[in-house]
């Protein structure tokens, strides 16, 4: 009965989390209010959560994975590598920031607000790194290695984007843009360096 009871706590502290993080940011949210959100004391949060980047990796780890599934199950549907990766792009940049009321937001306020003290994990940069180098490498038939730094750059662009998302006059990206640099990226696939110029 305790433990369930313990259950429940913790889901409401995530439950409210989530819905002031989607609402108004992971700086504009403390964690009294998310206690406040639950029903709970704040000290109570700190039973079960040592922070509230603690509180956020919780959520955003399986919101982001869920994601991630039905992106791959998306791409598998497309033969052409080149229109494959044109579709990875346009989700990463532009329909991945707009979820869930531009959610991944989040991420990007909680580490540029973070401190020494906050003990960040590479988990989810990782995670998410690993699983669009896959796919890059795929596209492009390109080593691992070249996939993962590939990866890495989009995966920087994707920070950009979904800190803009909620700006007036923020960047965004549309499927122009995506088409854009899929055909860069694409012309440059097997066989790594471009042949020297005549001298």
């Amino acid at each position: 009965m305790s433990q369930r009871k313990k259950e429940d706590v913790r889901t409401a502290i995530l439950d409210a989390a989530f819905r002031l993080f989607s609402e108004q940011g992971y700086i504009d949210t403390s964690i009294p209010a998310i206690a406040r959100e639950a029903g709970i004391s704040t000290a109570n949060v700190y039973v079960y959560f040592g922070s509230k980047l603690e509180v956020l990796y919780t959520l955003y780890e399986p919101w982001l994975t869920e994601r991630l599934e039905k992106l791959e199950r998306s791409l598998k549907r497309i033969a052409s590598p080149e229109a494959r990766l044109e579709r990875l792009l346009t989700a990463l940049w532009r329909d991945l920031p707009r979820e869930t009321n531009g959610f991944a937001k989040n991420i990007m306020q909680a580490l540029s607000t973070s401190s020494v003290s906050d003990s960040y994990s590479p988990h989810l940069r990782e995670l998410f790194q690993g699983r669009v180098a896959q796919w890059i490498g795929e596209c492009l038939d390109v080593p691992p290695a070249q996939g993962s730094i590939i990866a890495g750059v989009v995966l920087m662009a994707f920070d950009g984007f979904a800190m803009n998302v909620h700006l007036d006059h923020g960047m965004a990206c549309d499927a122009k843009t995506a088409r854009l640099f899929s055909r860069m990226l694409s012309g440059s696939r097997a066989g790594g360096d471009a042949p020297a110029a005549a001298a």
